[in-house]
């Protein structure tokens, strides 16, 4: 996988959400002629924001959602909470890989990974 793309009709509002809130962070983009901002996990950029088209009636559309690997759980938690973003948090039964579900403000849906050694309360 290289990179996902998500439309967004409101750049400032995706931004504060994917870096403010998630803790990807915006990096080079190429001039591609239309607005938007590429964001890096790290030094790798895998996520794409297009800004300036129309979205799609069903925000989702065939994408049902994008999952990143992530850590600091009781943060993480806490930033969403403050952000007021509603979230879905489960562990997973074999693993207990802990699994947050929940959307970006144009309505993709996100899934956040934590190990099973995080815990949901900070230390």
């Amino acid at each position: 996988m290289n990179h996902f793309t998500v439309l967004t009709a409101d750049l400032r509002r995706c931004l504060e959400f994917y870096v403010g809130v998630l803790g990807l962070s915006e990096g080079p983009r190429p001039d591609l002629g239309f607005p938007g901002a590429w964001l890096y996990a790290g030094t790798t950029p895998v996520l794409h924001v297009i800004a300036g088209r129309p979205l799609p009636s069903d925000p989702r559309g065939v994408l049902d959602h994008m999952a990143f690997t992530a850590n600091d759980l009781a943060g993480t938690t806490a930033r969403l909470d403050a952000a007021g973003v509603s979230f879905d948090l489960r562990r997973q039964n074999a693993s207990a890989t802990w699994q947050l579900f929940c959307f970006d403000p144009d309505g993709a849906r996100v899934e956040l990974d934590f190990d099973a050694s995080e815990s949901i309360t900070a230390s």
